[in-house]
């Protein structure tokens, strides 16, 4: 979500960053609050170089390697999902049929459910928590969240009323039969309502109009099932806005009955077409999906003809979504209906496809969605793991970007890099957290940070870059200074402000690319970062999961680098501090000396130019911290040195580059010799 979440850098972003740059280029003194005393180092290698980073073992259930244990266990929710759409009262009533299975090694008494649309109540915990500077989840009408009307239990084919407690957004069933270890099941029917909030582009879901119709793109809209796992039982963190969700997986089969005028988009594949569509659309969708190119399933001539869809007064559309966390859609009779085939690395295809208002209409616009969707898909198939659903919607509503499996909300007002940027951004996040099931209320930097790492990588690839800008570390750092206060190891709804930009999206992203391009470089770290993926598919991994997988696959303790970057606010201050000819003749050779002057330790890249116009570059791995807070080579230099130059390409997140350049043109030499 744009006010919620920046997404990766965009043309706007990037023009203030340049400015930043400019002002910090002419105001030397512009970090002289980080650069006091400098000359007196902060940087303590035992700190970095802890051996006691790692301190638990491997278990049964998640190896000491990074990869689920020989008895790893997580619980199953599948849903069965019936509910119609008032586009009168805003409204959607029905029922939730929830098959749970317990695969864990305990017996469970009680169960967890999520009750998201409370959030929306008066009374929420949301309500009381949000201030104005609070990160801006903004609700513009209160509602009377979930109503829910019954609870029952069916177990052993006997169907009984629950007994339930309903506390803000959650749901307690306490069972009068135990649920037993290792497969048992039991099966919760909710008879529920809600009305549909108005949306505001960052509260995720919601309702907004059109000149053509109602807008509805309708997300958290089901009870769900909390998690219950190894590591916290229950996990009954509530929703108040802000942190997102934590979800088992299963399967789903879902039933939307709304008017006929109506197109619906949804998770999954849609499986009545013939009782919805007119037989045009069908012979369109058919051939759309054996094309590259974008097919129109309905056009803006077509948008307000009755013949356009079937002639009944309303119409139920079934979807089904196979291994899931979630589902998600959207409902307009303002939608065009694009879409394209998606070529998938093992031969299998899938359907890209757009919807949005006539409003999003523009050869730089909404009608060059489909074609985003559809790279973005295959590239990141190609590059990490294969797209696991068989469709990938793009919908233009109001929300300001929101992502959820195989469907996606943006702003339909988005044109040109900003939507390519909200696509492949979004889009990612079927990778992480839709494949990769984190916990995103307590680890948000699991699916915003490894995501916003990977964007960049397909803008790179993208129509030969079309949208894609590098990335300056040192501008990126300059620009969010006044946010590091806050470490990427916070939960969600403690950070403070604009930080969750920083701890959650780029700090986070900008440390695997260090790892990337200068600690393990692109084919270790691509190998690790896959073995991440595929062995955590569709499961849900800890920190400590990720860790130790990129320590093993990728063949490097890293602990320094996972203590220093995501458990503390450390800087980063590397200098050069003086350069020396032997014997005073810069034909002997030259001896350069170093510093880290703050807390982080990271590989030092020098660019060395000789007045005679050689130029040299030197790497240094981080393990030259490990001695202290200088370092000194030496060089071979044949004449005096016009300079040397840490951080040329501007990689780090050096908070002070002023003390990045020394030259040696100056320094005496003996001429006697």
């Amino acid at each position: 979500m744009k006010s919620v979440k920046r997404h990766v850098f965009s043309e706007r972003i990037m023009k203030k960053l340049t400015l930043i740059l400019l002002l910090a280029s002419s105001c030397p003194n512009v970090f002289s609050q980080h650069n006091a005393g400098q000359e007196v180092s902060k940087y303590d290698q035992h700190k970095v170089f802890s051996p006691l980073f790692y301190s638990d073992r491997g278990n049964e259930y998640r190896s000491a390697s990074g990869m689920p244990g020989p008895k790893y266990w997580q619980n199953r929710a599948d849903y069965k999902i019936d509910v119609s759409l008032d586009t009168i009262k805003h409204r959607i009533e029905g029922t939730t049929f929830i098959t749970y299975t317990n695969n864990s090694p305990d017996k469970i008494t009680f169960l967890w459910l999520q009750l998201d649309q409370n959030v929306f109540r008066a009374d929420s915990r949301h309500a009381s928590t949000n201030t104005k500077k609070s990160r801006s989840f903004t609700v513009v009408e209160f509602t009377h969240g979930d109503e829910i009307k019954s609870v029952n239990i069916i177990k052993g084919g006997r169907k009984e009323k629950a007994d339930w407690l309903e506390t803000d957004t959650r749901l307690q069933i306490k069972l009068s039969d135990t649920l037993r270890a290792a497969g048992d099941r039991i099966q919760i029917e909710i008879v529920y309502a809600f009305d549909i909030p108005l949306t505001v582009g960052d509260n995720r879901m919601g309702r907004a109009e059109s000149k053509n119709g109602w807008i509805y793109d309708i997300a958290q809209w089901y009870p769900r099932m909390e998690v219950y796992d190894d590591i916290s039982g229950w996990n009954v963190i509530p929703y108040t806005g802000d942190a997102e969700f934590y979800l088992e997986y299963g399967d789903f089969d879902y039933t939307i009955k709304a008017p006929a005028d109506m197109i619906i988009a949804g998770s999954g594949e849609l499986m009545n077409p013939a009782e919805v569509l007119t037989t045009k659309a069908i012979s369109r969708l058919n051939a759309a999906k054996k094309s590259d190119k974008t097919v129109f399933i309905k056009d803006s001539l077509e948008l307000l003809q009755a013949g356009s869809y079937p002639k009944k007064s309303s119409l139920s559309w079934h979807f089904t979504c196979k291994n899931t966390r979630d589902i998600s859609w959207a409902a307009s009779k303002a939608f065009l209906w694009d879409a394209a085939r998606i070529n998938l690395p093992s031969g299998k295809k899938a359907l890209a496809q757009s919807v949005y208002p006539l409003e999003g209409v523009g050869a730089n616009a909404w009608e060059r969605s489909t074609e985003y969707v559809k790279n973005v898909v295959e590239l990141y198939s190609a590059k990490w793991f294969e797209y696991s659903y068989p469709v990938a919607t793009s919908v233009g509503g109001k929300v300001d970007g929101m992502e959820y499996p195989g469907i996606i909300f943006c702003d339909y007002t988005n044109k040109a890099g900003e939507l390519w940027e909200v696509i492949n951004h979004e889009f990612g996040h079927n990778w992480f957290p839709m494949i990769v099931g984190s916990n995103e209320r307590k680890f948000p930097w699991m699916d915003e940070g490894l995501n916003t790492f990977i964007n960049p990588i397909n803008t790179q690839v993208f129509n030969k870059g079309e949208y894609y800008q590098a990335q300056d570390a040192q501008l990126l750092t300059r620009y969010f200074l006044k946010q590091m206060p806050e470490s990427i190891m916070t939960t969600q709804n403690v950070v403070q402000g604009p930080y969750s930009d920083w701890t959650a999206y780029y700090k986070p992203a900008l440390g695997l690319t260090i790892l990337r391009e200068q600690v393990l470089g692109r084919e270790r770290f691509d190998f690790a970062f896959r073995t991440y993926i595929q062995r955590w598919a569709f499961k849900h991994p800890t920190p400590w999961d990720f860790f130790h997988t990129m320590d093993n696959a990728g063949g490097e303790d890293l602990s320094w680098f996972w203590n220093e970057w995501f458990f503390t606010t450390w800087y980063l201050d590397q200098a050069v501090k003086e350069i020396k000819y032997i014997d005073g003749d810069p034909s002997n050779g030259a001896l350069i000396t170093i510093e880290n002057l703050e807390g982080l330790a990271l590989p030092v890249t020098m660019v060395i130019k000789e007045e005679n116009g050689k130029t040299d570059t030197v790497r240094l791995p981080a393990e030259i911290w490990q001695r202290g807070a200088d370092w000194t080579i030496s060089y071979k230099s044949i004449s005096k040195i016009e300079f040397v130059t840490i951080d040329p390409g501007h990689d780090l997140p050096d908070i002070n580059p002023n003390n990045n350049t020394l030259s040696g043109m100056s320094i005496p030499v003996d001429n006697k010799r």
